[in-house]
């Protein structure tokens, strides 16, 4: 795999405030990313929901590239919901974060009831996103997977995983804020990674944001029709769960 990329310009170390926006954040990761990436590559760039699309949206069209929506779900430790014990994404491959559930003693059925209403919620989306669209094939093409930001990373990873299982010719993460060592663990998973800053200490990713306010689905699939696409890409056909642990 490729070392994680950046610009001259890339700041590494940061506190405070970086972007007024996920559109202003959007458009700084889409030139570096039109100054690093190949131009002729005929890209297809796919945000996280839901705040990553907006972030995807505008690295899509400094790109000229072709937007499109990938849907992944934290998997919430119960009675801790932002701490992510792992991911399920399109396609129903499920990232487990090892460390957390053992530290948490995480029994499978728990885990398990945890993932079912998680993949409901991640069908639910896939639809209001598409629609009766078809989705995007990733198979063969340079794709560029989009957040509004990386705190785990397990959301990411399930994401990378399951593209990469669909065979893209090339895979990149792009993010505009993350910790240092998930950028570095990240590496494994991705052909590249591109990363505006790597804040340390790191935080919660709004600390980072003025504006970070929740983006709605109805912002998700106006973003989407207005490129002109399908709302939802597709990975491994169905929704079989299928567990992938994380290193």
């Amino acid at each position: 795999m490729a070392s994680p990329g950046w610009s001259a310009g890339t700041v590494l170390r940061v506190s405070g405030v970086l972007f007024a926006d996920r559109d202003a954040a959007g458009r700084a990761l889409g030139d570096l990313l039109a100054a690093e990436l190949p131009a002729a590559a005929g890209w297809l760039v796919l945000g996280l929901p839901r705040g990553g699309v907006v972030v995807a949206a505008a690295v899509a069209a400094r790109l000229g590239a072709t937007l499109d929506a990938y849907v992944v779900r934290k998997l919430g430790l119960p009675g801790q919901p932002e701490l992510a014990m792992g991911a399920i994404a399109s396609g129903g491959t499920v990232v487990r974060n090892e460390e957390v559930l053992a530290r948490a003693k995480v029994g499978p059925a728990v885990l398990r009831q945890v993932v079912l209403d998680e993949a409901r919620e991640l069908v639910r989306r896939e639809r209001a996103y598409r629609g009766d669209r078809p989705p995007v094939r990733p198979t063969g093409r340079d794709v560029v997977v989009v957040d509004d930001g990386i705190a785990t990373g397990a959301t990411a990873r399930a994401a990378l995983r399951a593209l990469r299982s669909a065979g893209p010719r090339r895979l990149v993460l792009a993010v505009p804020v993350a910790p240092a060592e998930a950028v570095a663990a990240l590496g494994a998973d991705a052909d590249t990674v591109f990363c505006l800053a790597r804040p340390s200490p790191f935080g919660a990713v709004g600390r980072y944001y003025v504006d970070f306010n929740p983006t709605g689905d109805a912002q998700v699939t106006a973003l989407l029709a207005g490129a002109g696409g399908p709302a939802a890409a597709g990975s491994p056909s169905g929704h079989e769960i299928r567990d992938a642990e994380v290193r």
